[in-house]
């Protein structure tokens, strides 16, 4: 074969290739990972509200809020899975952490990687390894179907390999279930096995891999409306408590479930009729 046509397939050899990563110059408080091209893209509004508002998620909000400080000061913090009721401020709760200690420090950053994209993140902790800031991986609605192959990249993050997770970079995650895969995925892979033990030991333990595991569980009437009645008074809606009350339980009863999610539903529409801009 001669120089040139050597030379032509090295030429469609680079081209295939995906262009190398750039880093962004960071002046932004938030970033979508996106692979392929791989890049941060910064963010410019995150969409949070107040960590105030967030009611009945005391005990986990104030462990994650005492982590995130801890790992803003440049020292040791743990991973954390949030696991529990649909609806229940997963998300917000690290969004509104986020917002509150980036305040204090604004080296914090946070970077969300969709689950899709987690056979990329070696890359992405390439960009971030080394840098001044301190950056949260955000992984929302967290979980692995069968034959999900998609959970051992994450070990990138949780466990690091041989180059050790960057000291700049901690990950939190949220789940609907707390081992990360249905229930019926486990009994089934546990009563088809020859080792049943083994058989479904690499993705459980997984979510040990987390050094802070944080439930959210389902509110009470009274939390339901504590929810909205916040909201009123943060944003200046005024109704009449026998009114909202009577709303808000019907409101409720028509969805079939009560959550942060509904009461901020409802809020929404009750601002909406009232003329209040959010």
């Amino acid at each position: 074969m001669n120089d040139d046509a050597l030379g032509r397939i090295a030429e469609a050899l680079e081209r295939l290739a995906p262009p190398a990563a750039t880093a962004p110059d960071f002046s932004a408080s938030a970033y979508v990972w996106q692979a392929e091209p791989d890049g941060l893209q910064p963010v410019e509004t995150i969409s949070r509200i107040e960590l105030d508002l967030l009611v009945g998620i005391d005990r986990s909000r104030d462990t994650l809020l005492a982590n995130t400080r801890q790992f803003a000061k440049g020292l040791p913090a743990n991973n954390a899975l949030l696991w529990g009721a649909r609806g229940m401020g997963k998300s917000s709760v690290v969004k509104a952490i986020h917002g509150a200690v980036a305040a204090e420090q604004n080296m914090l950053k946070i970077v969300e990687v969709q689950r899709e994209d987690l056979p990329s993140i070696g890359r992405c902790l390439a960009l971030l390894r080394g840098r001044p800031e301190r950056f949260i991986l955000f992984c929302d609605d967290l979980s692995f179907g069968h034959d999900d192959a998609h959970y051992k990249s994450l070990k990138a993050v949780l466990d690091g390999g041989i180059e050790g997770r960057p000291e700049n970079v901690v990950l939190y995650a949220t789940s609907n279930r707390r081992h990360l895969m249905p229930r019926d995925m486990i009994e089934n892979e546990r009563s088809s096995a020859i080792n049943p033990s083994e058989a479904v030991e690499e993705k459980v333990s997984l979510s040990d891999r987390f050094g802070l595991w944080l439930g959210f569980h389902p509110c009470d009437q009274d939390q339901y409306l504590s929810m909205i009645r916040g909201y009123c008074d943060a944003y200046g809606v005024t109704i009449a408590e026998d009114e909202l009350r009577a709303e808000a339980i019907e409101w409720q009863a028509t969805r079939g479930s009560r959550s942060g999610r509904v009461a901020w539903q409802y809020f929404v529409d009750l601002a909406g009729r009232r003329g209040v801009t959010l």
